[in-house]
């Protein structure tokens, strides 16, 4: 398991540096519009960081990394349960670095095509003073 995760991260430094991006990045007028069509949202973080902040309505809860940076074993097949490689799915974190890896990992190593990043992450969308849920 070690070895799998490192490498993914691995590989996602070594894209990374090429600069340039095969995901899309949101703001969070962007992000507003693809919530109201019904594109499903999921929030990566860990349940303490949803319980600090909140999270944004109907947002799936689905932790990705541990907080020393582990890969969640549960992530990778529960998420791909749920979402087909050419769904639209938009992916939020607390300031969008957790979710850029993620976002960039989906689309070059596991085929997804329609992966959108909150760019600055749910802490911009607090500090514009958009709406959150409690849990």
């Amino acid at each position: 398991m070690f070895y799998k995760v490192s490498s993914i991260f691995l590989v996602i430094m070594t894209l990374t540096a090429c600069g340039e991006l095969p995901y899309n990045n949101l703001d969070n007028t962007q992000l507003k519009t693809l919530l109201d069509q019904g594109t499903p949202i999921y929030d990566v973080r860990r349940p303490e960081e949803w319980k600090q902040t909140g999270v944004i309505d109907n947002s799936q809860l689905l932790t990705f990394v541990d907080a020393s940076g582990k890969l969640n074993p549960e992530f990778l097949p529960q998420f791909t349960s749920k979402i087909d490689k050419d769904d639209p799915v938009i992916l939020i974190c607390r300031t969008g670095n957790r979710t850029g890896q993620l976002a960039r990992y989906l689309v070059e190593e596991m085929g997804y095509t329609n992966v959108y990043n909150v760019r600055n992450g749910i802490t911009h969308w607090i500090k514009e003073k958009q709406p959150v849920k409690r849990i």
